[in-house]
C-alpha cells in the first residue's frame, strides 16, 4: 500500500458554520412541521426544543473527538478507534447510508415546493440531475462546494429572518390553546421524529480533515450553527403554529410557504418557497460532501476496498463521491426516501449515544496522545446524559425505527465479519495505546502510558516467559532491510502457525506501513493477531549493524522518517486474546526502556543470553552450575530430582556451545547454565534459596 494522501484543508470558520447550519435547516423546518403537527398539535414547538436536548451532549462530544482526531469519516473514525473496528464498521456503513437517505429525503422533499410553481416537473428526474450536479461540484474540492454552501446559507438565513420578524406580530395566541392536548407520549414521540432535523449539525466532523485550524473553527462553527438552528426552530415553528390554524397545518407539506402567505401574501409564499429550495439544495450539497468521506475513511482502514480512498487531481475522493451519488439516485428511483429517512432517526440517535460513550473511553484511557483542542464541559455527566437520553427517545419512537436500526447494525456487522475482519489490525482504543507505545515522537515511552499498559500487563498466569523461551532466534551480523528481516522471521513462524511465509511477511509489513508497529529505543515490535492459533508465538531478531525500518505516523499514516533498529521482536497472538497480546507488548516495551537492556542485548553471546536479556525480570532466574557457588550442589543431579518450588521449571539449558532441551533424565554438569522461569511466588522462593546458598 502506498503512502496515503490527505484531503486539502480548504474550509474556514464560515465554511464550517455554513455546512453545519445548511445540513440542519432543510426538511426539519420546511417539511416536518406539518407532519409533526398531526401527532403533537401546537406542542410541536416544544417537541423541537426537546429534540435539541440530546443533541447538545452529542455535539460537545463530537467536537471534542473532532479536535483530537481531525480525520475524514467523523463518527465512524471515532467509534472505530475507541470501540473497535466492528462497531466502527457499523457506525461507518450505517451513518453513510443514513446520510444518503437524508440527502435523498431533501432532494425529494423539494418536490412539494417545486410543484407550487411547476406542477408538471418530474420531481425524481430533477432530483437525480441535481444529485449528479452536486457530485460533480464536490469532485472539484471542498473549497468550491463550501463556497456554494456559504451562498446558499446566507440567502436562506436572510429570508428566514425576514419571515420570522414579519410573522411574530401576526401570532394568534388562541392557536396555542390546548397546548398539551396530544399528551406527553405523543410529544416525546414527535421529538424523536423531528430529532433528524438536528443531526446534520455534527456532520462537519466527517469533513474535519479539510478544516483549517480545526481546533478553533470546528467548535466555534458548530456551536454557532446549533445556536442558530435552535433559535430558528423555536421561533420559526411558533410563527407557523401562530398564524396557521391546526386544521391547515396538520399534514401540510409546505407549511412555511403556507404560513408566509397568511401575512406576506403570495409574494411571501413564493420567496419562502425559494428559501425552501435553497435549504434542500444546501443539505443535499453538504450531505453529499459529508457522506462521501465515510467510504474514504473506511477504505483507509481496510474496511472496504482500497479504490474508495483514491484521490483525484483536485484532492477529492472521486470514486467515493461517485458511488454516493449513484446510491442517492438509486434510492430516489426505487425507494420512498421520505418514509425511510424518518426511520433513520433512531440509528442516528444510537450513533450519537456511542459518540458520547467514546469520549468517556478516550478520557478514561488516559492516552496522552489524545489531546483535543476543545474539551466537552461537565464531563462525565454531559456524556452520561448523551448516552441515556437517546435511548429514551428511541423507545418513544416505537418499534419500526428500532427494527430499521437493528437492520443497519446487522448489515454493518455482516460486512465486517465477511470482508473486513481479517484485514484490520486495530483493536479500538488499543490502537491509540499502540500509537503511544510506538510513537511519542519516538523519544521514549511516556510514564503515564506505561502505567496504564502495566495495569493490563502480565497477569499471574500469563505465559510470557514460556513464549520467550520457545521463541525462534535470528542473529544477523550485517545490515539488512526491515523487509528482509520480516522474510526471515516469517520463514521461522510459518513452521508453527498455519499461515504461509508470504502471508506472515505481508501482515508484518502491512502493520508497519499503516503505523501500528512500535519503534523506539532502537527496537521494533511488528505484530498481528490471527485465528487458528491458541498460543502467542515470537521470533527475536538481533541485527548488530542495524536494520532500517520506515516509520509511519499512525494517525496521519504518512512517512515520518527512517530509523535504525538493532532488535526486532515479531509477535503473533491468537485473535481471541487481545488483552494478552497487549500485555506482551507492554512487558517487552517496559523491559526495552530499561537502561540495562541495550548492553545485555548487544553483549549476548548466544540464543540463551538473548532471551535472558529480554526476560530480565522477577519471573526469571539464570543459574550457572559452578564449584564454590550455591549451585555446586546441583552437579550430578537429574532435573527430575531437583526440588523446585511449585510453578518453576528449567526452560533452557546451555552446555558449552550447545543448547539442550531439558528432560527429566538430564543430569547436570559443571558449567551448565540454566534458564529457569516461574510464577512470582515460586521464583521468590527460589531466589531466596540461591541467596541463602540452599539450592
Amino acid at each position: 500500500m502506498g503512502r496515503q494522501k490527505r484531503l486539502k484543508k480548504e474550509l474556514g470558520l464560515f465554511g464550517v458554520y455554513a455546512i453545519a447550519t445548511g445540513t440542519t435547516l432543510s426538511a426539519g423546518f420546511f417539511l416536518l412541521p406539518g407532519i409533526a403537527a398531526t401527532q403533537a398539535g401546537p406542542a410541536i414547538v416544544l417537541a423541537y426544543m426537546i429534540a435539541a436536548i440530546p443533541m447538545i451532549p452529542a455535539m460537545f462530544s463530537i467536537i471534542e473527538l473532532a479536535t483530537a482526531m481531525p480525520r475524514a469519516g467523523g463518527v465512524y473514525y471515532y467509534l472505530d478507534r475507541t470501540l473497535g473496528p466492528a462497531l466502527g464498521t457499523v457506525g461507518g456503513i450505517g451513518t453513510w447510508l443514513a446520510l444518503i437517505l437524508k440527502v435523498s429525503f431533501a432532494l425529494v422533499g423539494m418536490g412539494a415546493y417545486i410543484s407550487l410553481f411547476f406542477p408538471n416537473v418530474p420531481i425524481t428526474a430533477f432530483a437525480i440531475g441535481l444529485a449528479f450536479f452536486l457530485g460533480l461540484l464536490n469532485a472539484f474540492g471542498a473549497k468550491k462546494s463550501g463556497k456554494l454552501q456559504i451562498y446558499l446559507v446566507v440567502g436562506l438565513l436572510i429570508i428566514l429572518i425576514w419571515f420570522i420578524s414579519s410573522g411574530i406580530p401576526e401570532l394568534k395566541i388562541e392557536h396555542f390553546n390546548n397546548f398539551f392536548g396530544a399528551g406527553s407520549d405523543s410529544i416525546m414521540a414527535t421529538a424523536g421524529l423531528v430529532y433528524i432535523s438536528y443531526v446534520g449539525i455534527t456532520k462537519i466532523a466527517s469533513l474535519s480533515e479539510e478544516v483549517i485550524n480545526p481546533e478553533r473553527n470546528i467548535p466555534l462553527g458548530v456551536i454557532l450553527a446549533l445556536t442558530t438552528s435552535i433559535i430558528i426552530y423555536a421561533v420559526g415553528t411558533a410563527v407557523i403554529v401562530g398564524v396557521l390554524p391546526m386544521d391547515k397545518l396538520a399534514g401540510n407539506l409546505t407549511p412555511v410557504s403556507s404560513a408566509a402567505e397568511v401575512f406576506l401574501g403570495k409574494t411571501g409564499s413564493i420567496v419562502l418557497a425559494v428559501a425552501a429550495l435553497l435549504a434542500f439544495i444546501s443539505v443535499a450539497n453538504a450531505g453529499t460532501m459529508s457522506a462521501s468521506r465515510y467510504p474514504l475513511a473506511m477504505s483507509r482502514d481496510h474496511i472496504i476496498p482500497e479504490i474508495f480512498r483514491k484521490l483525484g487531481k483536485h484532492g477529492t475522493p472521486l470514486f467515493s463521491i461517485g458511488v454516493t451519488v449513484i446510491m442517492i439516485s438509486a434510492i430516489l428511483v426505487f425507494l420512498n426516501p421520505t418514509k425511510i429517512a424518518k426511520l433513520a432517526s433512531a440509528f442516528q440517535l444510537m450513533m450519537f449515544a456511542l459518540a458520547c460513550f467514546a469520549v468517556i473511553v478516550m478520557r478514561e484511557s488516559k492516552i496522552e496522545a489524545y489531546d483535543p483542542g476543545y474539551k466537552s464541559p461537565f464531563y462525565p455527566w454531559m456524556q452520561i446524559a448523551g448516552v441515556i437520553l437517546p435511548g429514551y427517545l428511541i423507545f418513544e419512537m416505537g418499534v419500526m425505527p428500532s427494527l430499521f436500526s437493528l437492520g443497519l447494525i446487522t448489515a454493518g456487522l455482516a460486512w465486517y465479519f465477511y470482508y473486513a475482519k481479517d484485514k484490520v489490525v486495530r483493536q479500538g482504543a488499543i490502537y491509540h495505546v499502540f500509537e503511544r507505545l510506538g510513537r511519542q515522537r519516538f523519544t521514549g515511552l511516556d510514564a503515564e502510558l506505561r502505567g496504564i499498559l502495566k495495569e493490563k500487563g502480565l497477569r499471574k498466569d500469563d505465559p510470557f516467559d514460556q513464549i520467550i523461551m520457545r521463541a525462534g532466534v535470528i542473529d544477523i551480523h550485517e545490515s539488512v532491510s526491515f523487509e528482509k528481516a520480516a522474510e526471515l522471521a516469517a520463514k521461522k513462524l510459518s513452521k508453527i502457525v498455519p499461515l504461509s511465509e508470504e502471508k506472515i511477511k505481508e501482515q508484518f509489513l502491512e502493520g508497519t506501513k499503516i503505523g501500528v508497529t512500535p519503534v523506539t529505543h532502537g527496537f521494533a515490535l511488528p505484530h498481528f493477531r490471527m485465528d487458528q492459533i491458541t498460543n502467542s508465538e515470537m521470533v527475536l531478531l538481533r541485527c548488530k549493524k542495524g536494520a532500517l525500518i520506515e516509520v509511519v505516523d499512525p494517525l496521519t499514516q504518512k512517512f515520518d522518517e527512517m530509523q535504525t533498529v538493532y532488535a526486532i521482536f515479531f509477535l503473533v497472538s491468537p485473535e481471541d486474546r487481545p488483552t494478552l497480546h497487549l500485555r506482551i507488548l507492554a512487558q517487552i516495551a517496559g523491559r526495552v526502556e530499561e537502561s540495562s537492556f541495550a548492553e545485555e542485548w548487544n553483549g549476548a553471546k548466544d540464543e540463551v543470553e538473548l532471551k535472558e536479556a529480554l526476560l530480565h525480570d522477577d519471573r526469571f532466574l539464570s543459574i550457572c552450575v559452578r564449584k564454590g557457588e550455591p549451585s555446586e550442589a546441583l552437579i550430578g543431579k537429574r532435573l527430575k530430582d531437583m526440588k523446585f518450588p511449585e510453578g518453576c521449571l528449567v526452560a533452557l539449558l546451555r552446555r558449552g556451545s550447545d543448547i539442550i532441551i531439558p528432560q527429566g533424565e538430564t543430569t547436570l554438569q559443571e558449567g551448565d547454565r540454566l534458564s529457569i522461569i516461574g510464577n512470582l511466588e515460586g521464583m521468590k522462593i527460589l531466589k531466596d534459596r540461591e541467596k541463602n546458598r540452599k539450592l
